[in-house]
Protein backbone atom coordinates (compact mmCIF):
# COMPACT_ATOMS: atom_id res chain seq x y z
CA UNK A 1 0.00 0.00 0.00
CA UNK A 2 1.24 3.48 -0.85
CA UNK A 3 1.92 5.59 2.24
CA UNK A 4 1.28 9.32 2.18
CA UNK A 5 2.42 11.86 4.76
CA UNK A 6 0.06 14.83 4.69
CA UNK A 7 1.21 18.10 6.27
CA UNK A 8 -1.64 20.62 6.30
CA UNK A 9 -2.27 23.22 9.01
CA UNK A 10 -5.97 23.71 8.24
CA UNK A 11 -7.88 21.16 10.33
CA UNK A 12 -10.88 20.77 8.04
CA UNK A 13 -8.72 20.54 4.89
CA UNK A 14 -6.44 17.97 6.57
CA UNK A 15 -9.40 15.79 7.54
CA UNK A 16 -11.05 16.22 4.14
CA UNK A 17 -7.93 15.25 2.19
CA UNK A 18 -7.09 12.35 4.51
CA UNK A 19 -10.53 10.83 4.17
CA UNK A 20 -10.59 11.23 0.39
CA UNK A 21 -7.20 9.56 -0.05
CA UNK A 22 -7.97 6.76 2.40
CA UNK A 23 -11.28 6.12 0.64
CA UNK A 24 -9.45 5.26 -2.59
CA UNK A 25 -6.94 3.00 -0.86
CA UNK A 26 -3.97 5.09 0.24
CA UNK A 27 -2.56 4.91 3.76
CA UNK A 28 -2.44 8.46 5.13
CA UNK A 29 -0.64 9.87 8.16
CA UNK A 30 -1.66 13.47 8.73
CA UNK A 31 0.04 16.19 10.76
CA UNK A 32 -0.77 19.85 11.33
CA UNK A 33 2.68 21.33 10.67
CA UNK A 34 6.03 20.65 9.08
CA UNK A 35 7.84 20.34 12.40
CA UNK A 36 5.55 17.40 13.25
CA UNK A 37 6.27 15.75 9.88
CA UNK A 38 10.08 15.64 10.13
CA UNK A 39 10.33 13.13 13.00
CA UNK A 40 7.91 10.83 11.15
CA UNK A 41 10.02 11.00 7.98
CA UNK A 42 13.05 10.03 10.05
CA UNK A 43 11.26 7.01 11.58
CA UNK A 44 9.02 5.72 8.79
CA UNK A 45 9.09 5.26 5.05
CA UNK A 46 6.58 7.31 3.07
CA UNK A 47 6.05 7.20 -0.68
CA UNK A 48 4.68 10.73 -0.91
CA UNK A 49 4.91 13.95 1.07
CA UNK A 50 1.74 15.93 0.37
CA UNK A 51 2.24 19.32 1.94
CA UNK A 52 0.75 22.77 2.04
CA UNK A 53 3.33 25.45 1.29
CA UNK A 54 2.14 28.11 3.72
CA UNK A 55 2.30 26.72 7.27
CA UNK A 56 3.55 28.04 10.61
CA UNK A 57 6.91 27.02 12.10
CA UNK A 58 8.23 25.22 9.00
CA UNK A 59 6.69 25.89 5.62
CA UNK A 60 6.16 23.25 2.97
CA UNK A 61 9.17 24.19 0.85
CA UNK A 62 11.53 24.01 3.84
CA UNK A 63 9.89 20.73 4.86
CA UNK A 64 10.39 19.30 1.37
CA UNK A 65 14.03 20.42 1.31
CA UNK A 66 14.77 18.76 4.64
CA UNK A 67 12.75 15.67 3.73
CA UNK A 68 14.76 15.28 0.51
CA UNK A 69 17.91 14.93 2.61
CA UNK A 70 16.33 12.34 4.91
CA UNK A 71 14.32 10.39 2.33
CA UNK A 72 15.56 11.23 -1.18
CA UNK A 73 13.25 8.71 -2.88
CA UNK A 74 10.08 10.16 -1.38
CA UNK A 75 7.99 12.10 -3.89
CA UNK A 76 6.60 15.54 -3.09
CA UNK A 77 3.37 17.27 -4.02
CA UNK A 78 2.54 20.79 -2.85
CA UNK A 79 -1.03 21.86 -2.25
CA UNK A 80 -1.49 25.57 -1.86
CA UNK A 81 -3.48 28.66 -2.61
CA UNK A 82 -0.23 30.62 -2.88
CA UNK A 83 1.79 28.49 -5.31
CA UNK A 84 2.89 31.18 -7.71
CA UNK A 85 3.97 33.60 -4.97
CA UNK A 86 5.74 31.02 -2.83
CA UNK A 87 7.60 29.32 -5.65
CA UNK A 88 8.74 32.58 -7.24
CA UNK A 89 10.27 33.86 -4.02
CA UNK A 90 13.70 32.68 -5.14
CA UNK A 91 13.68 29.56 -3.00
CA UNK A 92 14.54 26.23 -4.53
CA UNK A 93 11.97 23.56 -3.98
CA UNK A 94 12.66 19.91 -4.71
CA UNK A 95 11.12 18.61 -7.92
CA UNK A 96 7.45 18.43 -7.10
CA UNK A 97 3.95 18.63 -8.45
CA UNK A 98 2.00 21.73 -7.39
CA UNK A 99 -1.77 21.53 -7.01
CA UNK A 100 -3.35 24.95 -6.48
CA UNK A 101 -6.32 25.46 -4.20
CA UNK A 102 -9.17 25.29 -4.76
CA UNK A 103 -9.12 21.90 -6.42
CA UNK A 104 -11.54 19.01 -6.67
CA UNK A 105 -10.75 15.87 -4.71
CA UNK A 106 -10.92 13.88 -7.93
CA UNK A 107 -8.08 16.05 -9.28
CA UNK A 108 -5.96 15.35 -6.20
CA UNK A 109 -6.60 11.61 -6.40
CA UNK A 110 -5.92 11.63 -10.14
CA UNK A 111 -2.56 13.40 -9.65
CA UNK A 112 -1.51 11.04 -6.83
CA UNK A 113 -2.58 8.03 -8.91
CA UNK A 114 -0.64 9.37 -11.90
CA UNK A 115 2.54 9.72 -9.82
CA UNK A 116 2.47 6.06 -8.93
CA UNK A 117 1.00 4.54 -12.11
CA UNK A 118 4.19 5.27 -14.01
CA UNK A 119 6.09 3.24 -11.41
CA UNK A 120 3.61 0.38 -11.73
CA UNK A 121 4.20 0.26 -15.48
CA UNK A 122 7.94 -0.10 -14.91
CA UNK A 123 7.57 -2.73 -12.20
CA UNK A 124 9.26 -0.70 -9.47
CA UNK A 125 6.54 -0.88 -6.82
Amino acid sequence: MIKILLAEDDDSMRLYLSRALERVGYEVTAVDRGTAALPLIERERFDLLLTDIVMPELDGIELAQQAATIAPDMRVMFITGFAAVALKAGRRAPEAKVLSKPFHLKDLVMEVDRMFQSEDQHGRL
